[in-house]
């Protein structure tokens, strides 16, 4: 015969041990499956941001001047304590130009700048990838409101003087837009900087060595 005493022996389900236990393998299920999830889609989720980064690159330099996947070819230069987060694209072995990634200050706050440079310093290609600029009015940087963004195509700093790259309201070649000159002002000043940067720094962008 088991006596009513022995019970106390056995935790019950209102016990600390049991509660704790029950918790306990409740959590380690939960990580398991996060775990599993996370196996059998990181891939995949890799190769997306991948394709979206392919995408956006091919979008401002033109597909028969590489050969390599530009989306692995990610380098960073530091240049006066700012990392430069940059994409170099070679064709036949040979650096046929980069991609920058950078920033200029506008209206609502920063806007992120994707530009194409080829290895002559001729500009292949800008997007806006990023900017709180008001709607309506800024946002025809955005190639999807205005192709305002292609004035820079085939532009650099041995066709335009210092005093045209600015908007036409301060005397430069680039149209402003009616309402919202301070946008446009901050892109032109923004690829500007941009191309200035790479011709300084042009032998470690293309990775050339004296």
């Amino acid at each position: 015969m088991i006596s009513r005493a022995m019970f106390h022996y056995f935790p019950t389900k209102e016990s600390p041990v049991t509660q704790g236990f029950l918790l306990g393998s409740f959590t380690l299920i939960v990580c398991l499956l996060v775990a599993g999830c996370w196996w059998l889609t990181h891939e995949h989720i890799i190769q997306r941001e991948k394709e979206d980064t392919q995408s956006m690159l091919s979008q401002v330099f033109p597909a028969e001047r590489y050969d390599n996947a530009l989306a692995d070819a990610q380098q960073t230069l530091s240049i006066d304590g700012r990392n430069i987060v940059f994409f170099r694209a070679s064709l036949n072995g040979k650096p046929s130009g980069v991609i920058l990634t950078t920033e200029t200050q506008g209206y609502g706050g920063p806007i992120e700048l994707l530009t194409g440079i080829d290895a002559n310093g001729t500009i292949t290609g800008v997007r806006v990838i990023k900017h709180k600029e008001t709607p309506g009015l800024g946002d025809a940087i955005e190639l999807s409101h205005s192709p305002w963004i292609h004035s820079f195509d085939g532009k650099s700093l041995q066709n335009l003087t210092e005093q045209q790259w600015h908007v036409k309201k301060d005397g430069g070649q680039f149209d402003a837009f009616t309402g919202a000159t301070i946008t446009p002002r901050a892109v032109v000043k923004g690829v500007h900087e941009t191309l200035q940067e790479f011709e300084q720094q042009q032998a470690q962008f293309l990775g050339e060595h004296p």
